[in-house]
């Protein structure tokens, strides 16, 4: 599919693109991987980019001669964890082509097209839409984890927390895809906003400063979700020691209570003839009732000590 940038990105036939650059129109091809094998040579870019989705391993952009050339892959924001969608391009100053096989491309325009307008239409602008239209609900998928992870701090607080661990590291995980995109997509704008082939007009760099300046805010606030993660993670695990110190706390509370019953038991089981609780008829509820009180002063004690 070939367009135009006019007002508006307009459809038009491969013919038309001969007369981009002479009068100032610039266009946007949007091929396969085949169809780029078969008329790459139209675009006179004078270079040869081969597409293999398997070698395409990020977001990056590359300065050649007289063209600029990169790759995307970006997380799919429906599942970050399924596979990226890729793609690659070719740019100069007569306009971009992209060659993709996901059909991704496609969608993004078609989103541009049906509500972008443009005053004054350049390639820069075109540019800054597409790469805008990429990130375009990830602030409203940021307020989503942070309510998620706002209903884990509280089931965590609430003692409920099977799953909750899970869930904190689905999160984390999400958020460190987004981040690497982030910082893949910054690289990519500060390429470029340098402009080393001159092939953008110095007035029209700011679109790729705004367009840096959003994706600055983007990945600060994946970070702060990133440390809010880690923040729930010790939680969750000083919660866990809590409760096991309070096991324990029982555990050494009993033991102690027991300690001095079993002194008495051994102390009494060793059968002496001469012992004279043996033959007492109050001997053995005299036992017993010291076993009560030893058992009711230790209870007391832990309590005023605050160990119960």
């Amino acid at each position: 599919m070939f367009y135009l940038i006019k007002e508006k990105l307009q459809e038009c036939k491969a013919s038309e693109l001969k007369k981009c650059g002479k009068d100032g129109m610039q266009y946007v091809a949007v091929l396969t991987s085949e169809q780029w094998a078969e008329e790459r040579d139209r675009f006179e870019m004078g270079m040869d980019l081969e597409l293999n989705p398997s070698e395409i391993h990020g977001t990056k952009i590359e300065v050649n001669y007289d063209s600029l050339t990169g790759t995307f892959s970006i997380p799919s924001r429906k599942e970050l964890s399924a596979e990226d969608r890729k793609f690659a391009f070719a740019m100069d100053e007569k306009g971009i082509v992209f060659i993709d096989d996901t059909n991704t491309v496609t969608e993004l325009i078609k989103s541009i097209t049906k509500i972008k307008y443009w005053r004054f239409p350049c390639l820069e602008r075109f540019l800054y839409d597409f790469l805008e239209m990429i990130v375009h609900d990830d602030l409203l998928l940021m307020e989503k984890y942070e309510r998620q992870l706002d209903a884990v701090e509280k089931e965590i607080l609430a003692g409920a927390e099977e799953e909750c661990l899970k869930r904190i590291n689905m999160v984390r995980g999400d958020v460190r895809e987004l981040r690497i995109n982030y910082e893949q997509l910054i690289d990519l704008g500060q390429e470029l906003e340098e402009n080393e082939n001159d092939f953008f007009k110095e007035e029209n760099l700011r679109y790729f400063h705004l367009f840096l300046n959003r994706m600055a805010r983007l990945y600060d606030v994946a970070g702060s979700l990133r440390d809010y993660t880690v923040q729930l993670n010790d939680l969750y695990k000083s919660r866990i020691d809590m409760k096991q110190n309070r096991i324990m706390t029982i555990l050494t509370v009993v033991t102690a209570i027991f300690l001095p019953l079993t002194l008495i038991v051994g102390w009494y089981g060793m059968n002496f003839v001469y012992m004279p609780e043996l033959q007492s008829p109050y001997g053995y509820p005299a036992v017993i009732a010291v076993c009560l009180l030893i058992v009711v002063i230790c209870l007391v004690w832990f309590k005023k000590k605050k160990w119960l």
